[in-house]
């Protein structure tokens, strides 16, 4: 699961909390709270072109990846996203738009292939209203 979050550093450190105190460990040989200090963070997507910070439950194959690299802040994916029941809860998920904006900026193989599906859904959901 990818995960925008509010990039400051107290909120970082809170989320960063949150996975770890829930079993989540980190692949990257490095300390977690680090993503938590913007230097730091900084540094990471400068010299090391990270684009997301990883956390992982073992035996529960579950991953998580903190997004720090996006041509969509957080404050401006809030704006235009949707709402979606999981259960008890009510999840933020970005717009198809601002999806496509990030996966053109990752300009991955399989992202590309994404966005061609992404434009497909945004064609019929048009045709819906």
């Amino acid at each position: 699961m990818d995960i925008l979050v509010e990039m400051s550093d107290q909120n970082l450190k809170k989320v960063i909390k949150i996975l770890t105190k829930n079993g989540y460990r980190v692949k990257q040989p490095v300390d977690p709270m680090g993503m938590a200090d913007e230097v730091t963070r900084r540094d990471w997507i400068q010299n090391k072109h990270m684009k997301a910070f990883n956390f992982y439950k073992d035996q529960e194959l579950k991953e998580v990846d903190i997004i720090i690299e996006t041509p969509v802040s957080y404050e401006k994916a809030r704006k235009t996203a949707m709402t979606v029941k999981c259960g008890r809860l009510t999840l933020p998920v970005i717009s198809i738009e601002h999806l496509i904006a990030m996966k053109k900026k990752s300009n991955r193989p399989v992202d590309k292939l994404d966005i061609e599906d992404l434009k497909r859904i945004k064609i019929l959901r048009e045709r819906r209203k």
